[in-house]
């Protein structure tokens, strides 16, 4: 992997990847209609965009308060699958990653590709699930994407032990390598702390045949926001539809079926 270089207080910082390997690094987001995308979630999230321009028109980059948070792909532009959030988990070696996914049942959709600065590929878990893994520089310095929108990412899935198993050898979890995740039994989640802080969660439930896609085994990315119900009356002003909904957090879908839930900063 590079080192990202940031700047704080007019000093250069090298901040190895190494450190975050392991851990959620990046959210994508395919789309049918960029351009509705941007409003949908301008409205829901407060998001900007700014082209990405290494990447062509059918990019888009969404941030807050100058960080990036997202990026958003034209499906046509992509890799032709389903609308939907993707969690990406960073790896020293892309190709070791989804050499180890393969050999323990697990699939790979794409890749891995270029995609200057880095590297990527599209895997599913051996129950379906689909993940990214990205070996590279970082889009955004890791600590500030963290804070700055998502909060974690969430696996549901039919046994949270085996997944966790089937996580832990392909993105190197609990290892005796500087820097790797440490994994936890917690509330009755397995639980993915990075430097000390919650990444990640796995819980069992979903049904791996299941007809409706909402309870399939998938990742659910959650986005920290300071107004749940203001942001579900947004997304329904704007062509999404609420699934759930309480308090603290609440399960959305986009104009365009993407799924996704926000959830209260109190919460974090």
């Amino acid at each position: 992997m590079n080192d990202h270089t940031t700047r704080r207080g007019g000093t250069t910082n090298v901040v190895s990847t190494h450190s975050v390997f392991g851990a959620p690094c990046w959210v994508s987001l395919t789309s049918r209609d960029l351009d509705a995308t941007e409003d949908f979630y301008s409205a829901v999230l407060g998001w900007q965009w700014r082209r990405s321009g290494k990447l062509g028109d059918r990019f888009r980059m969404a941030m807050v308060d100058g960080t990036p948070v997202a990026g958003i792909a034209g499906v046509a532009s992509m890799w032709q699958m389903a609308v939907a959030w993707t969690a990406y988990f960073a790896v020293p070696s892309a190709d070791e990653a989804v050499a180890r996914a393969q050999e323990r049942g697990g699939t790979a959709a794409v890749g891995p590709i270029s995609f200057p600065p880095g590297r990527a590929a599209l895997l599913a878990d051996r129950d379906g699930a689909t993940f990214g893994i990205w070996e590279g520089e970082l889009v955004s310095d890791w600590d500030k994407w963290r804070h700055a929108a998502p909060t974690f990412v969430r696996l549901h899935t039919r046994d949270a032990f085996d997944a966790a198993i089937f996580y832990g050898e392909v993105l190197e979890w609990a290892t005796e390598r500087p820097g790797c995740c440490e994994v936890h039994y917690e509330g009755g989640e397995v639980v993915l702390r990075s430097q000390g802080d919650i990444v990640a969660r796995i819980e069992s439930g979903a049904l791996g045949a299941a007809p409706d896609p909402t309870i399939r085994p998938h990742w659910q990315v959650h986005f920290a926001v300071e107004d749940v119900a203001a942001c579900v009356r947004a997304a329904e002003l704007h062509g999404g539809s609420v699934l759930s909904k309480g308090s603290d957090e609440a399960v959305l879908r986009d104009a365009d079926g993407a799924q996704f839930t926000v959830t209260s900063r109190r919460e974090r």
